[in-house]
């Protein structure tokens, strides 16, 4: 998670819990978050750029970190005050180092830098994939590990074993696409507004998931990977032969296939997880996590089977800084060591660990 390379490295040994800022800008949100000594929440503000990048459809990586530039200082201003705290009362700052964009990421942790030295507290670079498991953790303190956690978001969309020391082995992940690269794409392709997740999320609540049928990825045994690839190309074919008219009026319905084709898939693939590990709880994590029919599916199966189920709250679904602030703490607090002279890393991975027997 951290990095601790350069001349002037401060260790976390012996750090005191104190309140903790977490600054997240990977990606298109500007986020900022106070966490108390003890790890509660004591603000959370984010701050959205759909509105710069709608009309291109995506995100464009210059103008996400020209408008991360333009907010950043507001929005950490922001967090401050609504926790009631001055920045002088501060213990540490925990910033996103990767993955993410280039642009993006180097606005978060300049700034983050400078707040370091300037108060002279410890700086943390947190892995991103690692905030977003730590916010399974922000509304249940007391889910159990060893557990299974999938990471599933617009660039990632990873299976792990989380060990009791917090480390993670990887189990699977996608062999192209993400699942919510799926969604966006396939929004496009019913012309639908971005962001996709959200858009199709809404539209197939008026379709039938079943009037149409889309391709799953058959798992081969012993496999925990997931692919998307096909089911884009499927809807792609689908749109193609259907003429004008029928495309509007079935448009929902291929919203509700298509949406059932990506949520069953993360689903089937996450217990077939459980019952290969023999563990018992399923931490679901991620912008993706906040699709309403994914929620559904994996609480209806999970009380069916008995596994304890962690899905964060969506304020914590989507990119935030709590997460990164609560994941900055538990590095504080362990025997990894914070550096300011840290580098962003935008292909940064989580470690593996050899995955136990």
């Amino acid at each position: 998670m951290l990095q601790t390379r350069g001349p002037r490295p401060q260790t976390s040994a012996g750090w005191q819990p104190r309140p903790i800022l977490g600054i997240e800008s990977s990606c298109d949100e500007t986020a900022a978050a106070v966490l108390d000594g003890k790890g509660q929440i004591l603000s959370n503000v984010i701050s959205s750029q759909i509105a710069v990048h709608a009309k291109f459809g995506g995100v464009v990586p210059e103008l996400a970190a020209r408008a991360h530039l333009g907010m950043i200082d507001m929005v950490v201003n922001d967090a401050l005050a609504q926790s009631r705290l001055m920045k002088n009362n501060l213990g540490a700052v925990a910033v996103t180092r990767g993955p993410g964009l280039a642009g993006a990421l180097l606005v978060g942790v300049n700034y983050a830098k400078a707040l370091s030295y300037g108060l002279g507290i410890p700086l943390v670079g947190v892995n991103h994939l690692e905030g977003h498991i730590a916010s399974a953790w922000l509304a249940d303190p007391t889910f159990p590990l060893p557990c299974i956690v999938l990471v599933v978001s617009g660039g990632h969309t990873h299976l792990y074993r989380r060990e009791t020391d917090g480390r993670c082995a990887l189990l699977g992940c996608t062999r192209d696409d993400a699942a919510g690269e799926a969604f966006d794409k396939g929004a496009q392709m019913l012309g639908l507004e971005y962001p996709g997740g959200p858009a199709i999320d809404r539209l197939a609540r008026q379709g039938n998931p079943v009037s149409i049928s889309f391709p799953r990825f058959q798992l081969r045994r012993n496999n925990l990977e997931f692919s998307f690839s096909g089911l884009k190309t499927s809807l792609l074919y689908k749109l193609r032969d259907m003429n004008t008219p029928d495309r509007a009026e079935q448009t929902a319905d291929l919203a509700a296939g298509y949406q059932e084709a990506i949520v069953q898939v993360l689903v089937a693939t996450a217990f077939t997880a459980l019952t290969q590990t023999g563990l018992s709880a399923l931490a679901v994590v991620g912008g993706v996590s906040a699709n309403s029919r994914l929620r559904a599916l994996l609480k209806e199966r999970a009380e069916r089977e008995g596994i304890r189920l962690a899905l964060p709250p969506m304020a914590y679904c989507t990119d935030n800084a709590a997460m990164i602030a609560s994941a900055g703490r538990h590095a504080l607090l362990t025997d990894l060591q914070s550096i300011r002279d840290l580098d962003i890393q935008p292909t940064l991975y989580i470690e593996p660990i050899h995955t136990p027997a």
